[in-house]
């Protein structure tokens, strides 16, 4: 007995610790509109996840200013549940997202939540990799040049603005002027995109209706684009602070992909409004606001987010991300302060006109002042050899027709300018979701830009097209069309063969 007794307390006395065992808990002091000051817990880490114990469960919360008393953080879910005097622990993570393929044809809230009510993403979530919503750029080393072009289905933007995989290309513009509708229309393009790898699209969600979401969502199903899309939503209804997630969700779900050498495309829509629920929280967590209002780093905001997109080495798997954010300006104000920021943070901005929307000219893109840094690197050799003087021609046509106004006898030579700058504006017409394959945009602009349209009435051109490119479908498919997808070029056979049958066909059709 008095053995037992014995063994007993040696047991007790080798489990006994000199020192007693402290955890660091911190406890919320104010809390107001998704934001709670929190005292305690001095070694938080930047961005490190929180969590807050309330009465009705437990709440994140992300670690967002560090100062010396107290610590700002942004409050993940629901704030109302959060009250003064909560305890506060750290959890040592950043904030993450699980990834997986399963995620195609879902919707998810930034959290990658499903919304969708299709039930859960994972059938095992333990395996699902965790993606840091924040996380370094590909270095210089890791990429390589873009030259694989992403075939937006607009033919004046294949045309004349390529957008190559792994390239930043803003899209900018005043509110209903397209935006959308042009994001759109690149997803849906790239069902019919063959011969390529298929792009994953990732479409983000920022600050908009419900109504419209649920719309974008509809449209994408009844497209079949679904299949290879996933759509991360943070509706005007959600909290500020899912708005500022949601872009950097987007992200590291197109990273997921990127990494497993697959092309990847994450549209960010838009970033006006990303950027206002920026300076909501910031202003709350009392940072000092700077211009109109914005932080001091709202830059650096943007920047650290575009420069994800990449196109990746051959050694790091080849992979790419590709980035289309939005911006919405003001009554065409380019120069305000969001607007010039991620201009000059993206490679090419593709900028609308409200005056050539309303002209009945859509897309409305303003060729004068869009661009694209990558060029005629991110074309197939088709495209270069039909695109390369359609900028010229429509360019002088646009200084014709400013010049023409005043004129009133015009020479041989500039009716004729202006008649084919005529014709080729109406090429370059298209109704939305209404993609052109690109082997299609190359035989109609090839016909527009070589003067095969000159002579046919400015009202048929829509009606010349349509028919041609049907006809070159049920009869020339093979000798033109086909050989065109195959080798990407626009051959001496094809060329011959083309001219053939818009000779032939231009005698049915007049």
């Amino acid at each position: 007995m008095s053995y037992d007794i014995i063994e007993k307390l040696k047991k007790e006395i080798e489990g006994f610790k000199d020192e007693a065992e402290f955890k660091n808990v911190g406890l919320v002091t104010e809390t107001a509109d998704g934001i709670a000051k929190i005292t305690g817990l001095p070694n938080t880490l930047s961005q490190e996840i929180l969590t807050i114990e309330t009465k009705s469960g437990d709440v994140s919360a992300l670690a967002s200013n560090l100062e010396e008393a107290s610590i700002g953080t942004i409050i993940l879910g629901d704030y109302e549940k959060v009250k003064i005097g909560d305890r506060v622990r750290q959890t040592g993570k950043v904030l993450s997202i699980k990834v997986g393929d399963e995620l195609i044809g879902r919707v998810v809230d930034p959290l990658g939540n499903p919304l969708d009510n299709k039930g859960s993403i994972f059938k095992n979530p333990e395996k699902a990799p965790n993606y840091p919503l924040e996380k370094t750029a590909p270095s210089v080393i890791d990429r390589e040049s873009v030259k694989v072009p992403v075939h937006t289905g607009l033919k004046a933007i294949d045309a004349m603005i390529p957008i190559g995989r792994g390239q930043r290309e803003l899209i900018i513009g005043d509110r209903s002027t397209g935006k959308t509708a042009i994001a759109l229309d690149v997803i849906l393009n790239q069902a019919q995109d063959p011969g390529r790898p298929q792009i994953i699209c990732v479409y983000v969600a920022i600050g908009q209706k419900n109504s419209k979401i649920a719309k974008i969502v509809k449209t994408l199903e009844d497209a079949g684009a679904m299949k290879y899309t996933v759509v991360v939503s943070a509706p005007a209804s959600a909290p500020a602070s899912l708005q500022y997630l949601a872009p950097f969700t987007g992200c590291a779900i197109g990273e997921y992909f990127m990494d497993k050498s697959k092309d990847a495309l994450v549209i960010y829509d838009d970033l006006s409004k990303h950027a206002q629920s920026y300076r909501e929280l910031s202003l709350l967590l009392r940072r000092p606001p700077g211009r109109e209002a914005y932080p001091g780093d709202i830059f650096y905001l943007h920047s650290r987010l575009l420069e994800r997109a990449a196109k990746l080495s051959k050694e790091k798997g080849g992979g790419s991300l590709t980035a289309l954010p939005i911006i919405e300006t003001q009554l065409g104000d380019v120069s305000a302060y969001i607007p010039t920021n991620v201009i000059s943070i993206t490679d090419g901005q593709i900028y609308l006109e409200s005056s050539l929307f309303y002209q009945g000219l859509r897309p409305a893109v303003n060729v004068g002042l869009s661009v694209s840094r990558v060029g005629s690197s991110a074309q197939t050799k088709a495209m270069k050899k039909v695109a390369g003087r359609l900028r010229l021609e429509l360019a002088q046509f646009r200084e014709l027709q400013a010049f023409v106004q005043f004129a009133s006898d015009l020479d041989e030579n500039t009716k004729k300018k202006i008649d084919r700058g005529e014709r080729l504006t109406e090429i370059l017409k298209q109704n939305d979701r209404e993609p052109t394959s690109f082997e299609k945009q190359v035989v109609i602009l090839y016909a527009g830009i070589n003067g095969y349209l000159d002579d046919i009435p400015k009202n048929r051109i829509k009606e010349f097209e349509t028919k041609f490119t049907d006809y070159l479908e049920k009869i020339h498919r093979e000798k033109i069309l086909s050989l065109i997808e195959k080798s990407n070029e626009l051959t001496e056979e094809a060329e011959k063969n083309l001219k053939n049958a818009l000779e032939e066909f231009k005698r049915i059709f007049t």
